[in-house]
């Protein structure tokens, strides 16, 4: 059936052609398997919370009629607004407004959060871009630029909240910069969320074409629940396609938690718990949820284009497994530098298994994708990476992250990197174990290798499952280098943090050398092996300790390295100029990025062997092989396009020298 919904429609109808539905919401009341769900362009200021999940064979569909022009928001028009002082203006909104939530009483905060708890989960917006939130009245009255934002030109227009009690009303002062609001198209957002069920296991729905915007979501850290502007809600089979989603204070897409109030930011509101504790509780505790395949997960993320969001692009916990995330544009993400803590990048995933995250293209995010916990069978393919780093000009935030194109962090793998184009700076952050690295080409460095994991026991799994195979901290190593292609693009100088505690004096820095010359301390697997004494019967326990607690082995082979990259000194068969000058450079033409690159003509002749999933081996822990999310073997013989390589194997991304110099979207 269809049902038919136009927020311009004369009068409340009944869904059909001639009397349509004025509201979304009206018909996710209604809509059951096999609906189609058509919404006329018009803006919708509303939360819709789909009552009625879909089957596998008959899905319910909402649908824009026309792309993009069905609008589905967050936020309400403002238009009483009086002039206060000089350019600062005041709004009295009555508390009515927002029924059981107040997004400008309720603070961005929560477990693994790390900035200045003083940002509301609410904004102003004028002419659809965000106003900086300030913490005083006088910080509106005069503004100032924001040092750690990335657009700091835009920080001097800010807003100010406080509650008049008396008359339960909140007020909004705001700077917009010498506009008159009134005359302006101003709006508050309001609501949490735009569209997402209130009850898990709605499971089945596609939702495609809208512009979905301006929601007060909340902090969505992993042991807690993950709202967003738009998910499934721990649920299975949703697609989520071609839609603009944009303006969310915290995450844009959530295919995350659920509501698990006994483990719901456990530590921020009890403390005595690590929160990393928390976070194995929450994975235990997701099982006797219904944490399984046949129950949660499978989702598709298409085609969609999702920036300006200060958390995340598309964030989850256990709730996207065996998900599709690809074609998507995911930018402009945390860029406003208002919001800091561990849970900051375009796509932030704990627990991504057999996720597959292919051709998108992502750039001008604090990280780009960040993959933390339980990252097996997961596949980062074909994506284009680029500008993921702090601007020069712009101070760290205390409590901000590091920037980079990708973060594995405290998995044991399986998880695999191939045919990518990663040029920021770092390129990936190594703290975990179990990485393979095939046919990327990588302009930044590796930083976090050995480090940054301390006693994180982290579970892997049954493969292709779940369920919990084991529990193990990090050894680090059991990493593979194959048929990659290392720059040297960026300074090698150290970059300096700050720290929390002294954001303006020198942390620690960062290695900016490329290469995986950073594993010369990790054995070979011979080298490994050989400790284990294979042939006794009955080896030593007691002395095999010290082995069982050690680095894991490397394998590397068929690299190049350029520009002053270095190999690892224990590789064989890599190809190496130090002296050649390199020129690697992403130049946009009228929305078209390609590469202007003589790397091909330095490298000449340089052949590399073909990969397969037997190459790789198995990851150690879950002794699981890099093959394909149905357990069938992977042979490298298609390159970033999709192109077929043949039996001239070229190291890189690309299957045929010239491939370069296409356009990468």
């Amino acid at each position: 059936m269809k049902i038919y919904v136009d927020v311009n429609a004369k009068f409340d109808g009944d869904g059909s052609n001639k009397r349509p539905f004025k509201t979304i919401s009206e018909a996710a009341q209604v809509a059951l398997p096999g609906d189609k769900v058509l919404v006329a362009p018009g803006v919708y200021r509303e939360n819709v919370k789909p009552v009625h999940a879909g089957t596998e064979e008959d899905r319910i569909v909402y649908k824009s009629v026309k792309p993009l022009a069905a609008v589905v928001t967050g936020a309400e028009e403002v238009k009483n607004w009086e002039r206060h002082q000089a350019d600062v203006w005041l709004a009295r909104i009555k508390n009515g407004v927002f029924g059981d939530y107040n997004p400008y009483t309720t603070y961005v905060f929560g477990d693994w959060y790390f900035a200045t708890r003083d940002k509301h989960t609410g904004c102003v917006w004028l002419n659809d871009e965000a106003l900086y939130e300030a913490t005083t009245l006088e910080d509106c009255l005069n503004p100032k630029k924001s040092e750690t934002s990335w657009v700091p030109e835009k920080s001097l227009c800010k807003w100010y909240t406080e509650q008049d009690e008396e008359k339960d009303e909140t007020l909004i002062y705001a700077n917009f910069g010498g506009i008159d609001p009134n005359e302006e198209k101003v709006e508050i957002t309001v609501r949490r969320q735009c569209f997402m069920p209130e009850e898990t296991g709605i499971g089945y729905i596609t939702v495609k074409g809208f512009d979905i915007n301006k929601a007060a979501t909340t902090w969505a850290p992993p042991a807690a629940y993950q709202d967003g502007m738009i998910g499934p809600h721990w649920s299975k089979g949703w697609i989520i396609e071609e839609c603009d989603i944009w303006g969310s204070k915290c995450a844009g897409i959530s295919i995350g938690k659920y509501l698990d109030p006994e483990n719901n930011h456990y530590f921020t509101t009890k403390h005595v718990k690590s929160p990393t504790q928390m976070e194995r509780d929450a994975v235990c505790r997701g099982q006797y949820h219904g944490w399984i395949k046949e129950k949660v997960g499978s989702h598709i993320i298409r085609r969609n284009n999702i920036h300006h969001c200060e958390q995340g692009g598309i964030i989850g916990r256990m709730g996207g497994v065996f998900s599709l995330i690809e074609d998507n544009h995911i930018h402009h993400i945390n860029n406003m530098m208002e919001l800091g803590g561990a849970e900051i990048a375009g796509i932030k995933i704990h627990a991504a298994i057999d996720i597959t995250m292919r051709r998108n293209h992502i750039h001008h995010c604090t990280m780009g994708i960040w993959t933390d916990w339980e990252a097996q069978g997961t596949r980062i393919s074909q994506n284009l990476l680029h500008d993921n780093q702090k601007p020069a000009f712009a101070k760290h935030l205390p409590g901000g992250m590091m920037s980079m194109d990708l973060f594995v962090e405290v998995s044991h793998g399986p998880t695999l990197i191939d045919n990518n184009i990663l040029l920021s700076d770092v390129s990936l952050r190594f703290a975990t174990q179990g990485v393979a690295l095939v046919h990327n080409l990588i302009a930044g460095s590796f930083t976090c290798v050995g480090d940054g994991t301390g006693w994180r026991y982290t579970p892997y799994h049954f493969p292709h499952q779940t369920e919990v195979m084991g529990f193990m901290t990090i050894l680090h190593g059991d990493n593979r280098f194959y048929n990659n292609i290392f720059v040297q693009k960026w300074p090698k100088e150290n970059y300096q943090v700050f720290s929390d505690s002294a954001p303006d004096e020198p942390g620690q820095g960062e290695n900016r050398e490329v290469g995986t010359h950073v594993f010369d301390d990790y054995p070979t697997y011979d080298e490994w092996i050989s400790h284990f004494q294979m042939e006794e019967d009955i080896p030593n326990m007691r002395e095999l300790e010290q082995f069982h607690f050690s680095h894991l082995p490397i394998w590397a082979k068929g690299n190049a390295y350029l520009a002053g990259a270095e190999a690892w000194k224990k590789e064989r068969d890599f190809f190496t100029d130090k002296d050649s000058e390199i020129s690697l450079e992403l130049v946009e033409e009228k929305g078209q990025y390609k590469l202007q690159t003589n790397l091909y003509d330095v490298m000449k002749d340089f052949r590399a062997d073909m990969v397969h999933t037997e190459t790789l081996g198995k990851a150690f822990e879950p002794d699981q092989a890099f093959e394909n999310n149905d357990g069938t073997p992977i042979s490298f013989n298609k390159d970033y396009f999709g192109n077929h390589r043949g039996v001239e194997v070229l190291p890189g991304p690309f299957a045929r020298a010239e491939d370069a110099a296409k356009a990468l979207l």
